[in-house]
């Protein structure tokens, strides 16, 4: 199917070229001591500014036709897939005001198609870009694809469940259960915060639990109405593929999965990779948000409306072929001074 044109228009932009100028910090002054050793004077450690506290995070496509988003700070971020064109994700941040020079990685959750099919045509195009996954990803997507294995020059080899930090964002891969070379998704912190994302998972481990439950905004596929895919027109060995613990979740799972771990933490629940033939936004959401209700919390729409004020939690599933809006994830009251 292809994609509709996409308008950017009047979408948010990020003050990126406030900090080309920034002053260098004068040095620490040093005082001596005849009876002592030399010490430093420490200056007083200053709280973040507000808008040094700001989580953007930019949807440009999730399905089985290419999974891209974006997440940064103020002065800069990463990619989460590289499965969307190339123009596309570089025209969608240019629109938002992402400076493309402060972009600095791609990391990959596993190595099927709609996930990594234009990762070294990004990285070609924007040398300065790093594409960070496991050994065992980067084999796959060597063996499986006809992609340049001058992709190699840009890999950076991360290991699940070790922290890295790309810029202001410290990164942690986790273990999921899907049938690719190797699987992951992807905990990331950032002023006390965690963004996490896990896609393409046929169930939920207690690994996987455990960053999930910690998250503040979570990225969570609800791929298919088991309904829709029963009574659909797909081979009975592919829809036997789709509900094995290596395959995809449906509705009733995410929804059962969420009610278990919602708590006042999350704010931010976003359903992901929705099939186009076994599922539609209004089953996924209608699933989630009949769940949520019955522990009691007011589900928003994640439009910033007066009502979603009101609410505990946003919930939205996430467009296939369009970005979404540029999402600003401000600190709650109570995080103010952590």
């Amino acid at each position: 199917m292809s994609r509709r044109k996409i308008s950017f228009e009047g979408q948010m932009r990020l003050p990126f070229e406030e900090l080309e100028n920034e002053e260098p910090k004068p040095a620490v002054p040093i005082r001596r001591n005849v009876y002592a050793a030399a010490e430093i004077a420490q200056p007083k450690k200053e709280a973040k500014e507000p808008a040094d506290r700001l989580l953007y995070y930019l949807s440009i496509g999730s399905g089985s036709s290419g999974n891209c988003c974006y997440l940064g700070t103020k002065k800069g971020g990463v990619l989460i897939d590289a499965g969307v064109k190339t123009d596309i994700v570089e025209a969608a941040l240019r629109s938002n005001g992402i400076d493309l020079k402060k972009v600095t990685a791609v990391v990959l959750t596993h190595d099927h198609s709609d996930h990594v099919k234009y990762v070294y045509t990004l990285v070609r195009n924007n040398k300065h870009m790093r594409v960070f996954c496991t050994n065992r990803v980067l084999s796959g997507i060597m063996r499986r694809h006809s992609i340049s294995k001058r992709l190699k020059d840009f890999h950076m080899p991360i290991f699940k469940e070790i922290p890295f930090t790309i810029g202001e964002l410290e990164v942690t891969a986790f273990e999921v259960p899907h049938d690719g070379s190797d699987n992951m998704g992807f905990s990331i912190a950032f002023d006390n915060r965690r963004f996490v994302l896990a896609t393409d998972l046929g169930a939920v481990t207690e690994r996987a639990r455990h960053y999930m439950s910690r998250a503040n905004y979570l990225v969570i596929e609800a791929n298919y109405d088991l309904q829709m895919l029963r009574l659909g027109r797909y081979p009975e060995y592919l829809k036997a593929r789709i509900q094995t613990e290596s395959g995809h979740m449906d509705n009733t799972q995410t929804a059962s999965f969420l009610k278990e771990i919602i708590s006042p933490r999350l704010q931010y629940i976003f359903l992901c990779h929705l099939s186009q033939d076994n599922n539609t936004p209004n089953k996924a959401l209608t699933a989630v948000r009949d769940a949520l209700q019955e522990t009691g919390k007011i589900v928003g729409n994640a439009e910033e409306t007066i009502a979603d004020r009101q609410a505990d939690v946003q919930l939205m599933a996430l467009p296939r072929f369009e970005s979404t809006r540029l999402f600003v994830f401000r600190p709650r009251q109570e995080d103010q001074h952590s």
